[in-house]
This record gives structure tokens, sequence and C-alpha cells, in this order.
């Protein structure tokens, strides 16, 4: 397991998450999802233009051993996504904090406050 980095949010549901600019928040899987899920195979992601609403499922990843749903963290629309995972998702088990999955125009940045720091991330995945 990596360290996590200091500077993202994370969701109960191991997303990670980064404030950019203009209230657009990046969202990704974390490293212990990745390696719990093992080899990924099939990333479905949410449209452009698309509202999801926080804890909402809006996407999908597949390993070889199960599919796992992927939840917005924070509630707002769907302003990017990234075609590299699609096409090659084993990018998110090579680096799970620079393989994003899409980024939202937040409709409310407070709700980052609801997500984990990394510190107690940390400790809930440690049992």
């Amino acid at each position: 397991m990596s360290l996590l980095p200091e500077h993202l949010k994370y969701a109960l549901s191991h997303e990670w998450t980064q404030i950019e600019d203009d209230s657009v928040v990046r969202v990704g899987i974390t490293d212990f999802a990745q390696e719990e899920l093992g080899d990924l195979v099939y990333v479905t992601l949410p449209e452009i233009g698309q509202h999801v609403t926080a804890n909402e499922s809006c996407a999908t990843i597949e390993s070889v051993k199960t599919a796992s749903d992927i939840h917005s963290p924070v509630s707002g629309k769907i302003v990017a996504i990234n075609q590299a995972v699609i096409d090659n998702p084993e990018k998110i088990n090579d680096s799970a904090y620079e393989a994003w999955l899409f980024c939202i125009k937040a409709d409310d940045l407070t709700e980052i406050e609801k997500l984990l720091s990394h510190t107690a991330y940390d400790a809930m995945i440690a049992g």
C-alpha cells in the first residue's frame, strides 16, 4: 500500500477527491480500492453534462474478480471524464492517484468537508 496523499480528501466508499480551480472536483479511486479489486479490465464513466448527487453511484469499474460501483463524493455536473482510463483501465492499477476518473463542477464545495482526511481514511482501512 502506498502512502496516502495528504492533500486529498477521501470518501467512505474509497474515492479520492482533489479540488481544482473554479469549484471543480477531480475524482478517482484510492490505491486501497484498486488493490482490493485486482486487475481492472473495464471502466464505465458518467456522461459529460450529467448531474450527479453526493453518494450516488455514477460509474462502474470491473476487475477480473468483481464489479464495483463508483460513487460521486459531491453533488454537481460532470465536466470532464478521463478517456485514457476507459481505453486502458490498468492505468488505475499502475497509479491510482494519477489516473483520475471524472471531474465534477460542485454545486456546494462545503460537501468536501464531510469527507475524510488522509489520517481518518488510513485509520478506516486499517480496520
